[in-house]
């Protein structure tokens, strides 16, 4: 079987303070990352500034923009200068009092391929995004790109198995997650250790289960509260993954640009000797659409 590789990057980056410092980096980031070959670029999640659900301001709001919008002219910009497709994470402003936590996948010739809005939204000490985001309403449908069909999710969606095996499902080459996560500095090493695992572990089982590449692109650094509490640090550890769920590449704890050569082709092989999905028992599955099975 012949190989189909695709080069793509993570960009792993810090806060720098507001929307055109963000996108300035970034700017010199993905320049880097093409340099170095990539074909596929994705950015973490809500890269333009800080994670402001750590507290519920409606001011927050005016951060907020429409999609098409200025964040998505300048990194459209980006991606048809470098001949990248890029992976943005967006505050979508939809309209007055209705707004999405989005994904917006611009084509090489920076156009706007496709989006998909956050469809599982959390609400948990220091990440209040139900304050901020209406659910999702696009569904879990892949978007075409002239690299391949992607199945963008987002964050919180990571721990939804079912997220994933729709995108699947419906035909998606490469699962790809934009990332806010990390652990609050008071916790002990051990607490951190199992929160960091236990969100690898849940994408390598996405691969596995699958048979497909997964990208997780984190943030990085330390940004304190609002609230006055301890803030987050951003544990990074963006990995991209095969689709045995094995690691073809990882970063750490510091902003980078984390490289990596995928090769589409393998998801074909994989799903021959592991053929999960020819034997799902899709006719004793209709317990999964209820909340619960009392």
């Amino acid at each position: 079987m012949k190989t189909r590789t695709l080069p793509v990057a993570l960009i792993q980056e810090r806060n720098h303070g507001d929307a055109d410092a963000n996108l300035t980096v970034i700017e010199a980031r993905v320049a880097e990352a093409a340099k170095a070959g990539a074909k596929l670029v994705l950015l973490q999640e809500l890269h333009n500034g800080c994670y402001f659900c750590q507290h519920e301001s409606v001011a927050e709001f005016d951060l907020a923009e429409p999609v098409p919008g200025p964040s998505t002219e300048r990194l459209g910009r980006l991606a048809k200068q470098h001949g990248v497709v890029l992976v943005a994470s967006l505050f979508e402003r939809r309209a007055a009092g209705l707004y999405h936590n989005t994904a917006v996948v611009l084509e090489r010739d920076g156009s706007v391929a496709g989006r998909y809005r956050k469809m599982h939204i959390p609400d948990d000490p220091g990440f209040y995004e139900k304050f901020y985001f209406t659910p999702g309403d696009l569904g879990f449908q892949p978007i075409d790109t002239s690299v391949g069909r992607l199945g963008v999710l987002v964050c919180w969606d990571q721990w939804y198995p079912e997220g994933a095996r729709l995108m699947a499902l419906a035909g998606a080459e490469l699962l790809l997650y934009p990332t806010a996560i990390g652990w609050d500095p008071d916790d002990d090493q051990g607490e951190k250790t199992r929160q960091r695992d236990a969100w690898v572990l849940s994408h390598r089982g996405h691969a596995v289960a699958n048979g497909l590449p997964v990208l997780s692109c984190n943030r990085v650094g330390h940004e304190p509260s609002p609230m006055g509490a301890s803030g987050i640090d951003f544990w990074g550890n963006s990995h991209v993954l095969g689709p045995q769920g094995e690691f073809i590449a990882e970063a750490g704890t510091e902003a980078t640009v984390l490289l990596a050569e995928i090769d589409l082709a393998r998801s074909e092989h994989v799903r021959r000797i592991w053929p999960f999905l020819r034997d799902r028992r899709i006719d004793a599955y209709d317990g999964l659409l209820k909340r619960y099975l009392d």
